[in-house]
């Protein structure tokens, strides 16, 4: 056996942790609520995970969080809700007011300042027999935030084939879910310009928070400048899945865990000079770091 192997095996991989993965400015505010509810209060219900993130939503539990359903919320009459960052329809407000419960509303901001305009937009295409469009996943919390809006009459379209849905003949006002692509929201903008017959009005409204979008172009330069990549997200995470596949186009040695149990000690058994460890808007810093310090065990 050549004992230079063996020294080789015994130097510490060198692992980097990419400075700008982890929560969002919304996710941060809302676990801040919540810990500083739970700190001077006790136990809080959260209306759906407060971030797609199994462990770090296991780590709020023990703190005193329970996640809790609509269905749930129907049969509560005493305690304190928490609406989380992706934010919720009028119909959610209105079970807390009528079951006489306590809210804690951490809607993210941007979420919220999007909601009021497509509440207004939905009235203005009341009086025009118009229609509005939502660019976002269909079932997502915020999706279901905003259509509540439009009295979840809002059209909503996952790709660029689904503007078929709209009538040609109807004005329209697009907005788009807060966390989707750019590039994706353009394509379908162009087609529904495209699809509208004569004169009628199309109103583009780019509401992509760009804090989440400009992590595409960031988190592939962290790829490529790597030799493995190991990518941080919660299995329920569309965000997540998104940013992965954007690393793994750059770098095929892109690998998706849940948690440092998921690593492979065959990934980097060629000894690379450089990993990256990098995550979602919903990944929290600590797990990275706890991922950081596996590796660096290999």
């Amino acid at each position: 056996m050549d004992p230079s192997a063996n020294t080789k095996n015994e130097q510490p991989l060198h692992v980097e942790i990419d400075d700008k993965s982890g929560f969002c400015f919304g996710v941060v505010r809302a676990i801040s609520k919540a810990e500083e509810e739970i700190g001077s209060n006790g136990t809080i219900y959260s209306l759906g995970d407060i971030v797609h993130n199994d462990l770090e939503v296991g780590r709020l539990s023990k703190k005193g969080m329970q996640t809790i359903d609509h269905k749930d919320l129907e049969k509560m009459k005493e305690g304190t809700v928490f609406f989380r960052a992706h934010g919720e329809p009028p119909e959610s407000y209105q079970k807390i007011r009528k079951n006489g419960l306590k809210l804690i509303d951490a809607t993210c901001p941007v979420v919220l300042k999007l909601q009021q305009k497509v509440r207004a937009a939905y009235e203005e295409m009341k009086e025009k027999n118009g229609q509005i469009a939502i660019y976002g996943k269909i079932g997502h919390a915020e999706v279901k935030g905003l259509s509540g809006q439009t009295n979840h009459e809002a059209i909503i379209l996952e790709k660029e084939e689904d503007v078929r849905l709209l009538d040609p003949n109807k004005p329209v006002v697009l907005f788009s879910q807060t966390t989707k692509s750019p590039e994706v929201f353009k394509l379908i903008a162009e087609a529904i310009k495209r699809r509208a017959l004569g004169d009628v009005e199309v109103k583009i409204n780019d509401t992509i928070c760009r804090q989440v979008s400009n992590r595409t172009p960031h988190l592939q330069e962290f790829a490529r400048k790597h030799e493995v990549v190991i990518f941080v997200g919660g299995a329920k995470s569309s965000n997540a899945r998104s940013l992965y596949q954007a690393c793994f186009a750059i770098n095929p040695q892109t690998h998706f865990i849940n948690s440092p149990d998921d690593l492979q000690p065959l990934w980097f058994a060629s000894g690379p000079k450089s990993t990256g460890v990098c995550g979602a808007t919903s990944t929290p810093v600590w797990l990275m770091e706890k991922v950081a310090e596996k590796i660096r065990t290999f």
